[in-house]
């Protein structure tokens, strides 16, 4: 298996495992989080480990499989981590972000129990904490689809995982001091593959090897902090198939636009002169292309790639244009045993409409991100935690953000963000980029249709351009420069729920907020109980624990 061995560690007979549940078997994994010393790009810095791995081990899990990691926190301060795309269904406890859950404290441990129910696809985790995930942490996470759902492609080869990010030099520590300070990160030093920087000429060992004439899978997520990347392979198709946990449309494409938070499945085939190739990740939008290269060899080959690179798309008109050209699959199986078209979301009539403007300005001297003029801030108790226990009040106002941004925002509120929808409403939800900056924003818990991404401000006219038949359903939406981009969804997972800027810089200073679903029955047909394991923090801290839900 490539990116490192998975490491797994079985810590009940495979007796006690049918005894819990035949049907959705569990898998147990230990996992100690370090500091350690990396030189990604030359330079030997402090990295974050898992297992002593850097990037983390690749997690590959089934669809309904029961994952239970048990994370000890070996850092010198509070640690959580997140499972980007996976929607944890009646679940919010184990999103693993600070508005669900208390971090575990520096020198313990917490166990995670998740379920990727109903889901196929290709994800990552990383820290959510502090801007922990700028020093690593972060890995990839696979869901394969159950053996009797058939996928719309033959069984490829191999499958391989292509983590691509950008990255800097200093320390996350570092990197904090300056946002808190004021300063802004500025370009990053460099972009990695697979946690390595590769040179054009270099002696650098392959990452994939593939066998001529076979065919294989490559997941590439972009798991950086503010930059888009294209990803490329020199003389070689990419024939996509699957995108933020959908089957799509197999097309072709010679290059990715991989924007941050988001990860694709590619087929590949072996069908060039049997040599070593480069890919190549780039950055896209700045002013200076940053750029790295890494080698993916045919068997046996002892000949180098060629010096000569592709070139990367010019603009971001082009990049819409393929953005627009993803479409789901409506005749694929999804991860139950039906077509996964058949939900027909442009029919059902939109009950309320959300339109989030990002907002930039400064306060106190420094420079703060959000939505709608409201910059959010994390509380010491969760939010989570104080709805359960009834004491929203003393932590946070829900509905301080407005469903309409003002005409002009001059100044930003610094406060709890928490957005109250009503449960299994469906809901649109329109982004708009009023600046000349690329935007990626995500929501945890579900999976929505990016209906509609166009230039200028949105209004209820452009709903005539929306796409009500085969949009993707995916868990990120891109905003391009002074542009808007409409999405469609039920909120019908009860929890609480993250929409947070994929700039990490612009999420660590406020660009994100929280939507609480409450189900009016508080019954386990709708939302799990808290688990008995949770830390408490803050003032819910040696309470209690409320009323466990029932059916």
């Amino acid at each position: 298996m490539q990116g490192g061995k998975l490491l797994t560690v079985f810590v009940c007979l495979v007796s006690t495992v049918a005894l819990v549940n035949a049907g959705d078997p569990y898998f147990y994994y230990t996992w100690n989080v370090t500091y350690g010393t990396a030189s990604p790009l030359g330079i030997p810095q402090q990295v974050i480990l898992i297992n002593g791995q850097f990037p983390g081990p690749n997690l590959n899990s089934t669809s309904n499989n029961n994952v239970v990691i048990n994370v000890f926190n070996n850092l010198d301060e509070p640690f959580l981590l997140t499972w980007s795309g996976l929607q944890h269904r009646k679940n919010s406890w184990q999103d693993g972000v600070a508005g669900t859950s208390c971090p575990i404290p520096a020198g313990t441990n917490y166990t995670y129990h998740f379920q990727p129910k109903d889901q196929i696809g290709s994800y990552f985790y990383y820290p959510s904490t502090a801007l922990h995930r700028f020093s690593g942490g972060f890995g990839g996470l696979r869901v394969n689809s159950r053996l009797l759902i058939p996928v719309p492609y033959a069984d490829p080869e191999d499958d391989y995982t292509v983590l691509i990010n950008d990255w800097y030099t200093k320390s996350h520590t570092a990197l904090k001091n300056f946002l808190d300070s004021g300063r802004t990160l500025g370009s990053p030093d460099g972009v990695l593959i697979n946690g390595k920087s590769g040179k054009v000429g270099g002696q650098d060992k392959p990452l994939f090897t593939m066998k001529p004439g076979k065919t294989y899978k490559y997941r590439i997520c972009n798991v950086g902090f503010k930059s888009t990347l294209n990803f490329r392979i020199q003389g070689h198709k990419m024939k996509l198939v699957e995108m933020e946990g959908s089957h799509v449309l197999q097309n072709d494409y010679d290059s990715l636009d991989v924007h941050v938070g988001q990860c694709f499945a590619v087929l590949v085939t072996a069908d060039q002169a049997a040599k070593n190739y480069y890919m190549v990740a780039s950055t896209r939008f700045l002013k200076k292309e940053v750029s790295t290269v890494g080698v993916m060899s045919y068997e046996g080959s002892t000949v180098q790639p060629s010096s000569e690179l592709p070139k990367a798309p010019v603009g971001w008109a082009w990049s819409l244009n393929q953005y627009r050209s993803f479409r789901w699959n409506l005749t694929a199986s999804a991860a139950r045993p039906n077509p996964q078209g058949s939900y027909h979301y442009g029919k059902i009539n939109i009950t309320r409409t959300i339109k989030l403007a990002n907002t930039k300005s400064v306060v106190n001297g420094k420079v703060r991100f959000g939505f709608n003029g409201v910059s959010h801030v994390d509380t010491e108790t969760p939010l989570k935690l104080a709805e359960y226990f009834e004491m929203s009040e003393k932590v946070f106002k829900y509905n301080v953000i407005k469903d309409e941004p003002a005409a002009k925002v001059t100044t930003l509120t610094v406060e709890p963000n928490v957005l109250n929808i009503t449960f299994r409403t469906f809901v649109e939800i329109v982004f708009e980029n009023h600046e000349k900056s690329m935007q990626s924003f995500h929501l945890d818990g579900y999976s929505f249709f990016a209906v509609a991404s166009e230039p200028g401000r949105w209004t209820p006219e452009k709903r005539k351009n929306y796409n009500l038949l085969d949009a993707v359903s995916r868990h990120t939406v891109q905003v391009y420069p002074n542009s808007w981009s409409a999405i469609l969804l039920t909120f019908d997972n009860a929890g609480m729920w993250n929409i947070r800027s994929e700039n990490w810089e612009r999420r660590y200073l406020g660009q994100q907020l929280y939507v609480s679903v409450l189900s009016p029955e508080k019954s386990l047909r709708d939302e799990y109980n808290i688990p008995l394991n949770t830390n408490l923090c803050g003032i819910v801290k040696g309470l209690p624990l409320p009323t466990p839900y029932t059916i």
